[in-house]
């Protein structure tokens, strides 16, 4: 994802230890306690399968990040404790492990907020356990959530139930899905000329989301969508899926979802049946974005991909805080890191630190800060992502919206343009 270099890497993590539902990270010492004016902050992400490279690289850049500032927040001690929300049999996120990291947040009475999800299905289930914490509610902040019904109404019921104390806890740094489906339409149709395309849902609350979005969009711009269909995760290969999408003559075929649920063979296949990239023009979100399982298949070069934030590339060379870190992180781990989704990780730790140091040291009065009076407010010099952030304390959504478009070509995800969000 660089114009001249590659950005997502794979890297080569030293020296951190991470356990299913326990394992600690943090800027110093071991952070499974902490006492006076320390507190804890829960970092929820999938640390086997797939997503393994991009979550390590978010803990290890939130690390370097605590280790620059001194682990300060005001006059309180900030550690980090590590959850693993997936599991070795699924390869992914798990329903069940985010059921019990959401009452293990809970339970530990020295956390005072959780930095995560990186799926949107994920914080579905954690978000609402969190709201509902009697002491609370209790801050929730993600870096990578972007199905829009956690902070918007979306499908039924969104986002209030999401928030069954009346109050709002939840927040996040990036930009949503109604933005992202609508711009990877909106490049399909005039920067591709795409005329004709379909569309595969993984069939989570991620990839529904993102689909449906792309699909309004695409019909504004005059593309015509061939379908939207769930693909089967479990199925060895969908040859005969593709055989059948092939009788509607595309000339795109849109992956909305993650590529954690078989989205290698789901790729393969593409070409086998469709013909190359360049043929049918291959789009895919950011669930797809991060995987040096994916940008190594020869299948997937040349695909399109879409980024619901600021590249590293973006932020190496606009210089500022993001820039210094990439260059920090680079110096300690030898490469950037896996995923630009870990310098929002960091961007979100800087909205749960303001509203720490602004607090009490409460789990009530942390999600106080956030949701009431003037909100959080990150200047351009101190922000990660090198613009101005403000989080809304009547959604929880963040000021700044950008969206960025990749294309996978020698196996690196390389940044091709920006891409304007109305």
């Amino acid at each position: 994802m660089s114009r001249t270099a590659k950005i997502f890497a794979t890297v080569a993590v030293a020296g951190l230890a991470l356990s299913a539902c326990g394992g600690n990270a943090s800027g110093g010492a071991d952070d499974s306690s902490s006492s006076g004016d320390t507190l804890v902050i829960g970092v929820d992400l999938p640390l086997q399968g797939a997503s393994k490279d991009a979550s390590e690289s978010t803990v290890n850049a939130m690390k370097l990040y605590l280790d620059q500032t001194g682990s300060k927040a005001g006059k309180y001690k900030v550690k980090l404790k590590v959850y693993d929300d997936s599991t070795a049999a699924k390869g992914a996120w798990d329903d069940a492990t985010c059921a019990k990291n959401a009452q293990d947040h809970v339970g530990n009475t020295e956390e005072v907020a959780v930095m995560g999800t990186y799926n949107s299905g994920c914080a579905q289930i954690i978000a609402p356990v969190l709201n509902q914490d009697p002491t609370g509610p209790m801050l929730m902040v993600s870096h990578a959530n972007t199905n829009p019904g956690l902070t918007k109404a979306w499908d039924s019921g969104e986002p209030e139930k999401y928030f069954p104390s009346g109050k709002r806890s939840y927040a996040r740094v990036i930009a949503t899905d109604d933005y992202q489906g609508a711009a990877g339409a909106q490049f399909a149709a005039k920067d591709l000329s795409v005329k004709k395309c379909y569309i595969l849902n993984d069939n989570q609350t991620y990839g529904q989301g993102v689909g449906k979005a792309f699909e309004q969009e695409a019909k504004k711009q005059g593309i015509k969508v061939l379908g939207n269909q769930a693909w089967d995760v479990k199925q060895p290969n969908y040859t005969a899926l593709f055989t059948s999408i092939k009788a509607t003559n595309p000339d795109c075929v849109y992956l909305a979802g993650i590529f954690d649920n078989n989205g290698g063979q789901l790729v393969k296949d593409k070409v086998k049946v469709l013909g190359d990239n360049s043929k049918v023009k291959l789009i895919a979100p950011d669930g797809f974005s991060g995987y040096p399982e994916f940008d190594g298949l020869a299948q997937a070069q040349g695909a399109y991909i879409t980024f619901a934030g600021l590249t590293a590339t973006t932020l190496r060379e606009d210089g500022g805080p993001g820039a210094k870190l990439l260059d920090a992180y680079k110096k300690k781990y030898g490469a950037d890191p896996a995923t630009s989704y870990a310098l929002y990780g960091v961007e979100a730790l800087q909205v749960i630190m303001q509203a720490i140091e602004k607090s009490d040291g409460t789990r009530k009065s942390i999600t106080e800060q956030v949701f009431s009076g003037s909100g959080i407010s990150i200047p351009a010099d101190k922000s990660i992502v090198g613009k101005k952030l403000d989080i809304s304390p009547k959604t929880g959504d963040v000021s700044v919206r950008d969206i960025s478009v990749l294309q996978l070509k020698d196996k690196e995800e390389k940044f091709l343009k920006p891409w304007p969000v109305s």
